[in-house]
């Protein structure tokens, strides 16, 4: 089997590229890597993203918020994940089940419980090896995060980053909870420093836990 290895933070934590650069080094070091994300992934979990991040959805319900994203992942789990895995590589995947807790539950206010048993449910039971948090205050992402939305042509994926301070609070503060109760599988970043910093640490960091397996 592969090693799965997801990251997550608040919007504009700069996951996404730095999860770019240290693919770019994995396949330097000749490692096989594949890189995925959620919601998304695959061509029908794809199609559920754009309903989700769809700022014209505001009146999405949390529940039905909830169940859309347990949806999109079991396709992509068994579309992706559990093939990538299977074939022995490294999965990189841009969010997976800690964000549902850190958004729906922790920033929505959903029964953890449920959540636990619809991850579960949607994932087949496979959980990250690793998880790697990019932190950096709430003020600093959703500037990043509007300056990269605003700096793109298409479709505009700000549903959640039109939410209030205080619920991207909620949800920075449930993922540092749930790094807080399992040290063994959380690593945290600062992801405030600059792009080549972080990249450095998390290479560092990240290499070093995979070269233990």
């Amino acid at each position: 089997m592969g090693c799965f290895i997801t990251f997550e933070g608040i919007e504009g934590c700069g996951k996404t590229t730095q999860i770019r650069h240290l693919a770019k080094r994995m396949e330097q070091l000749e490692i096989p890597v594949t890189v995925t994300r959620e919601p998304g992934g695959c061509p029908i979990a794809d199609q559920v993203r754009s309903i989700l991040l769809n700022s014209a959805n505001r009146e999405m319900l949390p529940m039905t918020e909830l169940l859309l994203y347990a949806a999109a992942r079991s396709q992509h789990v068994e579309e992706v994940v559990k093939p990538a895995l299977a074939a022995g590589k490294i999965v990189l995947c841009d969010r997976f089940t800690d964000a549902t807790m850190a958004y729906q539950g922790y920033g929505r206010g959903i029964d953890s419980a449920l959540i636990e048993r619809l991850n579960q449910m949607a994932t087949s039971g496979i959980r990250p090896d690793l998880t790697v948090i990019l932190d950096c205050p709430v003020e600093v992402g959703l500037s990043r995060a509007f300056e990269r939305i605003n700096g793109t042509t298409g479709e505009r994926e700000e549903r959640f980053e039109m939410e209030t301070v205080a619920f991207h609070q909620r949800v920075r503060d449930g993922y540092l909870h749930l790094a807080r109760k399992e040290p063994d599988r959380f690593l945290v970043i600062n992801g405030e420093e600059n792009v080549d910093a972080v990249s450095k640490n998390m290479e560092r960091e990240v290499l070093a836990r995979i070269g233990g397996r």
